[in-house]
Formats: structure tokens, C-alpha cells, sequence
């Protein structure tokens, strides 16, 4: 199995959404049709970019990591085109 986490960006704030899945596909999907709480009223969402993983450990701490100041300021300088 792997284990992924994903960077959203929202069409409508133009703000990014970290998550994490074990099945990236149907969580788009689910994030999509507003299914997700904390992004059902950021829709449209986009896709910016994934990290798979073989364990789920790594990458949920990858997640951890990522929604720290610490981590919003590497998604924002690794991803600052998408701004």
C-alpha cells in the first residue's frame, strides 16, 4: 500500500489545503463533491502536487509537518508559482 499527502489549492480563496490518504483518487473525488468538511466551501479545488509514501507513519507525520508555520513556509516557497 502507500500513503499519500496532498497539497490542494482552493480556486475560490486561492489558499492551499494539506491532507492525507491512503487512497488519494477517492479522496479527491470526495473533496470534489464537497464531502470534506474543512474544503466543501472552498470549492473548486486543483491538485498542486503529492508525496507517496510506503508508510503510513512517514507520511502522516509529513502531514504533521506540513500544517506547522514551519511547513506553510516551505509550501509557499516550493510552491510559489501556484500562488
Amino acid at each position: 500500500d502507500m500513503y499519500y499527502v496532498y497539497i490542494l489549492k482552493s480556486i475560490k480563496d486561492r489558499n492551499f489545503y494539506t491532507g492525507y490518504s491512503e487512497d488519494l483518487k477517492r479522496r479527491l473525488d470526495e473533496h470534489s463533491r464537497g464531502k470534506v468538511e474543512s474544503t466543501k466551501n472552498r470549492r473548486p479545488l486543483m491538485l498542486i502536487c503529492y508525496e507517496a509514501y510506503l508508510d503510513k507513519e512517514t507520511a502522516k507525520k509529513r502531514e504533521e509537518f506540513l500544517k506547522t508555520s514551519d511547513g506553510k513556509l516551505d509550501i509557499n516557497r516550493r510552491l510559489r508559482k501556484y500562488r
